[in-house]
């Protein structure tokens, strides 16, 4: 037996070398129903059940939904932000470390929920986990609004963080399962924008909110936003996740039929052992990925940097547009919009020319894709990134006019998304399978430092100043330059010596 991609070896589905045909190898082959050997798997390779052939319309209708509230979640980690001020009034706080933690701490729970979140969806499917997450999301937003102290706050917060972990985690799995390689680039674009814009817009609103009405409001307003959003979701959601689909038909057609031979196609040869030892294998999988493949761990450290050295920024903003340039608390969130604009035009260029440079790349590759194909215009965009922190830290230290350090904020944003949604596919195409959990991976350490890294913030900034303060920064940023470089070169040497094949350990140890 032979497989047919590496992307049928990460669904563990087995093919006869003589059916093989070329044009079989330039596209994914689906495991089809063959009762004879006891094996349930599509009635067809155009089977409509299969997400993979979903009509265009309701891909992306679905993934439009997940993207909604995939904007809302990160909407939520940084929207408190400029109403922390008031919050400090209502319950008397003055104690800087524990209101930036209040910030902070939604994004400890972006740190806990994917490791729970993706394995889960894993086992059980994406629609069931994916509701789940979303529904807690939104009602802990009640309990943000009502509190009484800033104790009871920061658990709502950790608890909505982790619920709202939910669709961070899971779009990657559910792009790998209903698009092949070639719409990736563009489905991601689109399904990455949530973590980048959100958190830029976030303040903008956060800031007016506050200061006309109350900062409670801020978590009325996601309650209601995003239980309208997952509302919607409920009515169109479907499962995606191949492997969950097929396990259920089998079922039904071994009760239909009266036997008790049939198999999943995606379990066929595999021992899957038991329900409990399939859960602490899952649960494992977003630790094993980050821990023993060079690729995950290494993309999750860059990643994590770039993520910090965001919130690193966001945390001089408030206060350098408010004292140095008068702006009010309001006004001062639209200095976010620098960074924002460059998020836009980098999801812009990326989303027009990823897929099309990796068309052309497989092209010249004789037709065969790999996943690297994704990475070569990260050098380009790492190395654009840093320029942000040199502009924007001595034009505001120097207190040039207000327009120039916004302006000076674009590199980073534009670089930040041609860096962040390659690595993003570049993941997905690697464990197509496994998506989610690798994705929890990354999220769970891009959180991890998003949300430890700026509490050390105002101190660095106090000591160094802003034009230094920020230098550092940049310079930080350009040691991490090499990282797309030595995945362009070594990343398919890598990605072969150190692949994660998790069929064959548990054949081989359960």
């Amino acid at each position: 037996m032979e497989w047919s991609s590496q992307e049928d070896k990460e669904t563990g589905v087995q093919l006869d070398a003589e059916k093989i045909t070329p044009q079989d190898i330039t596209e994914p082959l689906y495991p089809e129903t063959d009762l004879d050997r006891g094996i349930v798997g599509w009635d067809s390779q155009d089977d409509p059940r299969n997400p993979q052939n979903f009509s265009a319309k309701k891909k992306w209708t679905l993934l439009l939904f997940l993207s909604a509230f995939t904007f809302i979640s990160p909407l939520a980690s940084s929207m408190f932000a400029p109403a922390v001020g008031f919050m400090a009034k209502d319950f008397n706080e003055t104690n800087e470390t524990i209101l930036s933690l209040s910030v902070s701490i939604f994004l400890i729970g972006y740190t806990i929920g994917p490791l729970l979140l993706a394995p889960l969806s894993e086992i059980y499917g994406r629609r069931i986990v994916l509701s789940g997450a979303n529904w807690f999301f939104v009602v802990w937003q009640i309990g943000c609004a009502l509190a009484q102290n800033i104790e009871t706050l920061i658990v709502c917060r950790l608890f909505a963080g982790i619920g709202g972990s939910g669709c961070i985690t899971l779009g990657a799995g559910v792009i790998a399962d209903m698009f092949p390689i070639k719409q990736r680039g563009a489905a991601t674009s689109i399904w990455t924008m949530g973590p980048l814009i959100g958190p830029v817009v976030g303040p903008i609103a956060g800031g007016f909110l506050s200061e006309g009405v109350n900062w409670r409001w801020v978590f009325w307003l996601l309650l209601i936003v995003g239980g309208a959003v997952q509302a919607a979701i409920e009515i169109f959601n479907k499962e995606t996740y191949a492997p969950v689909l097929i396990k259920k038909k089998t079922a039904k057609m071994a009760k239909q039929l009266g036997r008790t031979d049939l198999q999943s196609a995606y379990e066929y040869g595999h021992d899957v052992g038991t329900p409990g030892q399939l859960l602490r294998r899952s649960l494992s999988r977003p630790i094993l990925l980050l821990c023993k493949s060079p690729i995950v761990l290494l993309l999750a450290i860059y990643i994590a940097l770039i993520y910090g050295l965001l919130y690193l920024f966001f945390t001089t903003i408030p206060d350098v547009f408010t004292s140095t340039y008068g702006f009010s608390v309001g006004l001062s969130g639209l200095a976010y919009l620098g960074i924002g604009l460059g998020f836009l035009g980098g999801l812009t260029l990326m989303g027009l020319t990823n897929d099309r440079v990796v068309g052309k790349l497989t092209a010249r590759n004789g037709g065969k894709f790999e996943p690297e194909m994704r990475l070569p215009t990260m050098i380009i965009f790492s190395a654009i990134l840093p320029i942000s922190f040199f502009w924007y830290g001595w034009t505001a230290d120097k207190h040039v006019f207000w327009i120039v350090p916004i302006i000076g904020m674009f590199p980073f944003g534009f670089g930040m998304m041609g860096v962040y949604m390659p690595t993003q596919t570049y993941v997905i195409d690697c464990y197509p399978k496994y998506a989610a959990s690798a994705n929890a991976a990354l999220t769970m350490t891009r959180s991890l430092v998003g949300a430890l890294l700026p509490l050390a913030g105002p101190r660095m900034f106090r000591t160094l100043g802003l034009g230094w303060g920020n230098s550092l920064l940049g310079f930080v940023a350009l040691a991490f330059v090499p990282i797309p470089i030595i995945f362009n070169k070594y990343g398919k040497t890598i990605r072969e010596r150190w692949y994660l094949d998790f069929d064959k350990k548990k054949s081989e140890n359960e």
